[in-house]
């Protein structure tokens, strides 16, 4: 905690994950602009459901959904990179407090990075690892084999790990919040 908070990014325990959810809906303000990034662990705990399909808030990723790609895909790109909260997960978690994100299209990254005002990530505190090295380890050894099995069932595709954002540091301050849950959450 101290390591997260000394690089610039708030950070709450929850004990479990009804209480990592409702953490997240006390900071969630109603009728905010809201992208749920796909994440197992969101699913998990109920958070995804609860953002889209609820109605208190501006849910993204239903609009997305009712968009053509095809012909409103630079559009649907600009959307889902800056909403004004964007609410996801990471894959490591690092003991000198840097976060490390993998991802196939890179969807998610330019929100988590720069382009949301307000970033929540959740994250099951088994994804706390040494260092860089050992968050990568975990990315291509134990969480690509999980989302490729993960993308094949949902998408019909192998998914690949490639692009990687490390967060060293948030210079925004308030920008970033962590809930670490003490549960095994997501992969």
């Amino acid at each position: 905690m101290s390591a997260l908070k000394a690089n610039g990014i708030d950070v709450f325990v929850a004990e479990n994950r009804q209480e990592a959810k409702k953490r997240v809906l006390e900071i969630l303000p109603q009728k905010a602009e809201i992208m749920t990034m796909t994440s197992v662990t969101l699913d998990t705990i109920g958070i995804s459901g609860e953002i889209n399909e609820s109605r208190r808030y501006n849910a993204v990723r239903p609009k997305l959904m009712n968009m053509d790609r095809n012909t409103q895909g630079l559009e649907m790109q600009k959307i889902g990179a800056a909403p004004e909260w964007v609410i996801g997960s990471v894959h490591a978690v690092t003991k000198k407090g840097q976060v490390l994100i993998a991802s196939n299209s890179g969807s998610q990254l330019p929100s988590f990075a720069y382009g949301s005002a307000h970033v929540i990530w959740v994250v099951g505190t088994q994804k706390i690892v040494k260092n860089i090295t050992d968050g990568m380890k975990r990315i291509y050894e134990y969480c690509l084999p999980l989302e490729d099995k993960r993308a094949q069932k949902a998408y019909g595709m192998h998914s690949n790990v490639s692009k990687i954002l490390i967060v060293k540091k948030e210079i925004m301050p308030n920008r970033i919040t962590m809930i670490l849950v003490k549960e095994k959450l997501g992969f």
